[in-house]
């Protein structure tokens, strides 16, 4: 078994072991501007991340963490999360968790670097297209796809 597989099974036992919080459909679990401390990972379910507005995610793929930006700049939350069905999350303490448990603090920190790699790919791509003079409904798609690549997904390689 591989070392990162070996990790993922580490880390989905560890999670296993943090309080579990039910919310219905349409109900907000984190308001943009607030400062909640915690670290929310989707057990179960599907939300909308919503940022000024905007939905700039649906994330359904168990694993996805919530609450990371915050943790990691020590500023409030920047966007709403709200359930789009029935939706079980973990919640840890964020500052806790990441300073004494690598195996997470690597996890999140996996997830923000995949995250900023496809917002700079999906940046560069909109830049050459404005600057080549493409139309708008072409640079539109490209914002499109850069939402996508943006969500909160995890790539987990047991299939969880």
């Amino acid at each position: 078994m591989s070392s990162l597989i070996q990790d993922f099974a580490t880390f989905k036992k560890r999670l296993s072991r943090l309080p579990v919080v039910a919310h219905r459909a349409g109900e907000v679990v984190l308001t943009a501007g607030s400062k909640t401390g915690e670290l929310l990972f989707l057990r179960s379910g599907a939300v909308e991340v919503i940022k000024d507005g905007v939905i700039i995610a649906s994330v359904s793929a168990p694993g996805s963490v919530f609450g990371e930006q915050a943790a990691f700049l020590d500023q409030p939350h920047t966007a709403d999360v709200r359930t789009l069905e029935q939706s079980e999350f973990y919640v840890a303490n964020a500052r806790a968790m990441l300073a004494r448990d690598p195996t997470v603090a690597l996890y999140v920190a996996a997830i923000l670097a995949r995250r900023l790699d496809a917002g700079n790919r999906s940046l560069i791509e909109v830049k050459h297209q404005i600057q080549s003079g493409e139309p708008l409904g072409v640079i539109g798609k490209a914002v499109e796809k850069m939402e996508t690549q943006l969500n909160h997904s995890v790539r987990d390689p047991t299939g969880w």
